[in-house]
């Protein structure tokens, strides 16, 4: 079953149409789709498909030879050709008469094992770009590789690709659709436990509930999820313990770079490396103030959600899971969810916002969202707000959100509205967002106030999901 990346397929089919030479990268964390997409893109083409191996050059070049041959003759070949660039330039020599796609995915191991590959590339695309039909995909998991070595100034393919490609894990709207069993708040959680990754949505099981899913999946030791982000570690980074141990102090609340640095126990600039590194991934993410540029106000969280609860809630129970005492962890687990879900939440109620602004409905033409905190100077005190987001210097939108089992009240409305006039904008539009809906005094008083905009759970997903 393939679900979603629309918008990548018609990008990669319009390249397709050009009918002369194309060459694209496509890169992104592992799990999150790239082989299915490009699995998806060339069923019905003529293409020649190759999949690196972690191996060395010889392996990579026999693996490469037979499928060449195969996807010519339809037999397997024994034979091989007697370098990268005999059998590269082969096929550029097969595009030449028709139109050919040839994509060669996990390229890093390939690469790497053949350290004159690239400049091969180099060469030929250069001799046969002009009168070529081939259409070169070059798809990596190595986000740092693929960045420093295919998509850099000075690596050798830099100014010969024309178009890249960095794939994402899917938003909410497309995560729901891999599900027809769970109901709307079954799949904000399940959202809120793996991400969007694909290879993570396929773990869980609709029939089931997600009490069952999270026992079946994080809490059981032979689980492909209980040591998933360990593993994935060790495959992106040469020191996977002291990642490890930052990511886990993060998971379990230090948010500052002195936090971090005094938990993991090493210096800022160290910690800062590390950092750097893991936001490459897609896997922390470093927030500033909405509005502020930079600032020492700066936080760090876990930005891929499956990491998020993994680290949240796993390690501390790593004992009793290991001794198949599921039951329990989960018990320990349960109470700490609903405030788990909470950013969660913020992060639906963002792609709620933006679907309203691409679909022209927004009162706000905001340009980015983010979160707002810092002092409030009227009552000196810390203060913060879930979603802001600016259309200009006068006009904004303020939102608040709510993953609460009771209605929302009138009083976190009109602390919303006090919040909004620590800023100075001329027009503000202020969004409620609940889980279940807001009082009948909440109701009334937005009315009154005109500029609020009350929006339920099941509104979003009735918009999101359409």
């Amino acid at each position: 079953m393939f679900i979603g990346r629309e918008r990548e397929l018609v990008s990669l089919n319009r390249l397709y149409m050009s009918d002369k030479f194309e060459f694209v990268v496509i890169y992104g964390r592992r799990r999150v789709g790239k082989t299915a997409l490009i699995s998806q893109f060339v069923k019905d083409k003529r293409a020649i498909y190759f999949m690196g191996v972690e191996s060395n050059a010889r392996q990579n070049l026999e693996n490469f030879s037979t499928n060449i041959l195969e996807s010519e003759t339809g037999f397997q070949a024994d034979t091989a050709f007697l370098s990268f660039q005999a059998a590269l330039e082969y096929v550029f020599q097969m595009a030449e008469k028709e139109r050919l796609i040839l994509a060669i995915d996990e390229y890093p191991y390939v690469a790497r094992s053949s350290k004159s590959l690239a400049s091969t590339l180099q060469l030929l695309i250069d001799k046969y770009k002009d009168h070529s039909r081939l259409m070169l995909i070059l798809c990596g998991s190595s986000m740092s590789y693929m960045e420093d070595h295919v998509l850099a100034y000075k690596a050798p393919l830099y100014g010969r690709r024309t178009a890249q490609m960095k794939i994402l894990p899917f938003d909410f709207a497309d995560t729901c659709r891999y599900f027809k069993n769970f109901s709307p708040e079954e799949k904000a959680l399940i959202y809120g436990i793996t991400g969007g990754t694909p290879q993570y949505l396929l773990q869980m099981d609709d029939r089931l509930s997600v009490e069952d899913n999270i026992k079946n999946t994080f809490l059981n030791p032979i689980s492909s999820l209980f040591e998933e982000p360990e593993n994935l570690l060790k495959q992106e980074v040469r020191e996977p313990a002291l990642y490890n141990a930052v990511i886990t102090a993060i998971a379990t609340g230090a948010s500052r770079m002195a936090e971090i640095s005094t938990k993991v126990g090493e210096t800022t600039s160290v910690c800062a490396a590390y950092l750097k590194n893991l936001m490459a991934l897609g896997l922390i993410q470093r927030e500033t103030p909405y509005g502020e540029k930079v600032s020492r106000k700066s936080v760090y969280a876990i930005e891929d959600n499956m990491f998020r609860f993994w680290y949240r809630f796993v390690p501390e129970n790593n004992s009793t899971i290991a001794r198949g005492a599921a039951d329990l962890a989960y018990k320990r687990i349960e109470p700490y969810l609903p405030g788990y879900m909470g950013k969660v939440f913020e992060e639906i109620c963002k792609q709620y916002l933006w679907k309203l602004l691409l679909d022209g409905e927004s009162f706000v033409e905001f340009k980015d969202l983010g979160r707002w905190w810092g002092t409030n100077p009227s009552t000196r005190s810390q203060t913060e707000i879930d979603i802001m987001g600016e259309q200009d210097k006068d006009i904004a939108l303020l939102g608040e959100c709510k993953w609460t089992n009771e209605k929302v009240g009138a009083d976190v409305l009109e602390t919303l509205a006090g919040r909004s006039r620590i800023f100075h904008y001329s027009k503000t539009q202020l969004y409620l967002f609940a889980k279940n809906g807001f009082t009948k005094g909440c109701v009334e008083t937005a009315k009154k106030m005109g500029n609020v905009e009350l929006v339920s759970y099941k509104k979003i997903t009735e918009k999101i999901m359409g």
